[in-house]
């Protein structure tokens, strides 16, 4: 295969993976179960999918006690962030929280010069202004939708903040071994918190069947397959492009929550003057850094 034609695959299979994390938002809106159930379904699910894989592809997951400490615990961020992300779908809209998902950019603007003992650039700095006049926005024109909007962005930052931890972690380790120990560990903090209030002990995997479809959809091609996907496409495909395609998420999701939801997901016109202060933002953001660093 040429490079041309590997790389127009890869750009292809990039954008497929995009539009199903887009999809998650919609899956969750359907599944009827609560946001901390669904996410402990979602990663037992994805943890089961991914040693599978491990296992029909003879990989082996041995790693140190370290990374496995730091794989482990930074699961819990993942599921925290997860939770918050299905329960402001739950209890506002997809798109709300799709757009709110978009803050991503400006907190890991905040957190990995934070992390990485890095001076915060002024380009940062402009972005992350456009991205708070944008929500200001949407909070003024969909105050019904606040705490969704609250839940959205602190989602948000918790994505962020693993996002930067594994920008570190990725540099010594597999990515899907990192996505492995993290998913499981995510399961493993879940199941604590369940078991605390009680509410493991009393489950009974009684589900609907349109769960059960939902989350197994959810669990292994929107979590497990969509994860591995990304992951193999960074070797074809550089740093800028996989960041600019990833940008469409909110954009999929959007559309898809039109398409199955209809009028329940209509806005007020400030919220789509705030959505598009926002994804513009998040649009010219790696283009604008890209151009910088070709000078």
């Amino acid at each position: 295969m040429s490079n041309s034609s590997a790389v127009t695959k890869n750009l292809l299979i990039l954008h497929f993976t995009v539009f199903i994390w887009g999809f998650t938002g919609i899956l969750g809106a359907l599944i009827s179960v609560d946001a901390v159930q669904l996410v402990w379904y979602r990663v037992m699910i994805a943890s089961i999918t991914l040693f599978g894989y491990f296992i029909l592809s003879k990989t082996s997951i041995r790693v140190t006690k370290k990374q496995f400490l730091s794989f482990f615990f930074t699961g819990s961020i993942v599921a925290l962030h997860w939770i918050l992300f299905f329960h402001a779908i739950k209890i506002s809209t997809v798109s709300v929280v799709l757009v709110c998902m978009s803050s991503v950019t400006l907190f890991t603007a905040i957190l990995e010069p934070a992390i990485k003992k890095q001076p915060i650039l002024g380009t940062d700095i402009l972005v992350g202004i456009l991205i708070i006049c944008g929500i200001y926005l949407i909070f003024k024109f969909e105050s019904q939708h606040t705490l969704g909007i609250i839940l959205g962005l602190i989602s948000a930052f918790g994505a962020a903040l693993f996002a930067t931890i594994n920008s570190t972690l990725v540099q010594k380790s597999d990515p899907k071994i990192i996505g492995f120990y993290e998913v499981a560990g995510a399961f493993f903090w879940i199941s604590v918190y369940r078991f605390y209030t009680g509410e493991l002990q009393v489950e009974h995997f009684n589900l609907s069947l349109s769960d059960w479809v939902y989350l197994l959809i959810l669990g292994t091609i929107c979590t497990a397959l969509a994860y591995v996907a990304g992951v193999s496409v960074m070797r074809a495909l550089s740093a800028f492009r996989v960041a600019l395609i990833t940008n469409l998420e909110p954009v999929y999701g959007i559309l898809l929550a039109f398409l199955f939801f209809g009028k329940r997901e209509a806005m007020s016109l400030g919220f789509y003057l705030g959505a598009v202060i926002i994804l513009g933002s998040v649009f010219l953001y790696p283009v604008y850094k890209k151009r910088k660093n070709l000078h």
